[in-house]
C-alpha cells in the first residue's frame, strides 16, 4: 500500500493525476512515453519550453550509468580530465559538453581501438557512452513519431532547467544560513556530494538529479535555479498563507501579505 501511495504522490507532483487520482492531459502524454515518469515529464516540459534537443540528451544520460569513471587511486587525474566538461552553474549542462565531445570523436571516424584509448585517457567508459548514444537515438525516434520537433536554436539555461525542474520538484533545496546543508522538500536536509564541482558554488536554490543516502544524505548532479521558477513549474503544489492584515489608506481597503511555500520551503516570504 505504501508503494502505491508513494506512486500516486509522485504522479500528483508531476501533474499526471489530480488529487482525486484522475488522469490529466499531461498524464495521458506520460503514459505513452516508455520511461520513468520523472524523465518523461522533463521531455514533455522540454517540448513546451523549446529545449527538446538539449533535454533529450540529458534525459538519455540520466537513464544510464554515469560513463565518467573515477578510480579511487587516481581521483586527482580523473577530476582534472573531467573538468573539461564542467559548467559553473549546472552539472546537467556538463552532459551536453560531454555529448558534444563524444559526437566529435565519432565524426572523426576513429577506429574502435583508437576510440577506446581516447576514452581511457579521459577516464570515460566507451561502453556506457555507446549505451547513452543508443538510448538517445531511441528517444529521438520516439519523439519524432509523436510529431514533436526539436529546437534548431540553442535553448537558454532558464528553459532547460525549468524543463528539468518539472520532473524534479521533490529534489529542490534551499541553503541554510548557518551551515553547508540545504533544506529539502518535506523537511529533509542534505549536502552536495563532495565530488561535485559545484559543492561550494551552487547558490541559494538548487535542484538535484538524485538525492541518495550513503554515510549522509547527498545531492548529486546539481544545478542553480531561481525560486520564481518554482512558482511557475510547481504552481499546482504551492501552499499560500496570509499574514499582517492592515488598512491601506491610499487603496482604501484592507490588505495582507502572502507567503508561498512548496513542500515546506518558503519560495516567496512576503
Amino acid at each position: 500500500r505504501k508503494a502505491i501511495s508513494d506512486g500516486y504522490q509522485l504522479l500528483i507532483e508531476l501533474g499526471a493525476v489530480t488529487a482525486e487520482h484522475a488522469l490529466t492531459p499531461i498524464g495521458e502524454q506520460l503514459a505513452r512515453l516508455p520511461l520513468d515518469p520523472r524523465l518523461g515529464r522533463m521531455i514533455v516540459a522540454a517540448r513546451d519550453e523549446g529545449c527538446l534537443h538539449e533535454v533529450l540528451i540529458i534525459v538519455a544520460a540520466l537513464s544510464v550509468q554515469d560513463p565518467r569513471e573515477r578510480p579511487q587511486e587516481r581521483q586527482g587525474s580523473t577530476d582534472a580530465a573531467h573538468r573539461a566538461f564542467a559548467d559553473d552553474k549546472s552539472e546537467f549542462l556538463s552532459w551536453l559538453r560531454l555529448w558534444q565531445w563524444y559526437q566529435q570523436q565519432l565524426e572523426h571516424r576513429k577506429s574502435h581501438r583508437k576510440l577506446l584509448e581516447t576514452c581511457r585517457e579521459h577516464y570515460l567508459s566507451a561502453l556506457r557512452l555507446r549505451e547513452w548514444h543508443d538510448i538517445h537515438r531511441q528517444l529521438h525516434e520516439f519523439t519524432a513519431e509523436q510529431g514533436w520537433r526539436e529546437n534548431q536554436v540553442p535553448a537558454t539555461y532558464d528553459a532547460i532547467h525549468r524543463a528539468l525542474l518539472a520532473g524534479l520538484l521533490g529534489n529542490i533545496g534551499c541553503k541554510t544560513e548557518d551551515s553547508a546543508h540545504y533544506l529539502g522538500a518535506r523537511g529533509g536536509k542534505f549536502l552536495i556530494h563532495p565530488g561535485s564541482p559545484l559543492q561550494k558554488k551552487a547558490g541559494k536554490w538548487l535542484v538535484a538529479g538524485e538525492i541518495s543516502e550513503t554515510t549522509r544524505l547527498f545531492a548529486r548532479c546539481v544545478a542553480r535555479i531561481e525560486p520564481a521558477w518554482l512558482e511557475q513549474v510547481g504552481a499546482h503544489l504551492l501552499k499560500r498563507s496570509w499574514f499582517d492584515p492592515h488598512w491601506e489608506k491610499k487603496a482604501m481597503q484592507a490588505i495582507a501579505f502572502e507567503r508561498i511555500t512548496l513542500y515546506g520551503l518558503v519560495v516567496d516570504p512576503r
